[in-house]
């Protein structure tokens, strides 16, 4: 199943480091998205992207709004004002994510 089937996704941006939030539709599958969107997951996800020497990428937990919110450092090659990527601000990026593979159980 695609992450987009259970989840959507908001994007921001500051510098050359992107954040994406991904917010369950239905409360019950939240610890789903908890279960299976590790901050190295979305790492190697996006790591064709990234800076080989970036920091980390970093999970923070919203239960209450079932939300998990990803800070990518280094995403964006320098951020709006220095980047010649055709999506300096790295809006695509949420969608992009929203394609993941998730292993539901049966």
């Amino acid at each position: 199943m695609k992450l987009h089937m259970l989840a959507h996704s908001r994007t921001g941006d500051k510098g050359d480091t992107s954040n994406i939030s991904i917010i369950a539709y239905r409360a019950e599958d939240y610890p789903l998205l908890c279960e299976q969107l590790t901050a190295e997951r979305v790492a190697e996800f996006f790591a064709g992207l990234r800076e080989l020497d970036a920091p980390p990428v970093r999970r923070y937990e919203l239960p209450s709004v079932q939300g998990l919110n990803f800070v990518l450092p280094g995403i964006l090659r320098g951020g709006v004002t220095r980047s010649l990527a055709l999506d300096a601000h790295g809006k695509c990026l949420g969608s992009a994510l929203l394609d993941l593979d998730l292993i539901t159980p049966t």
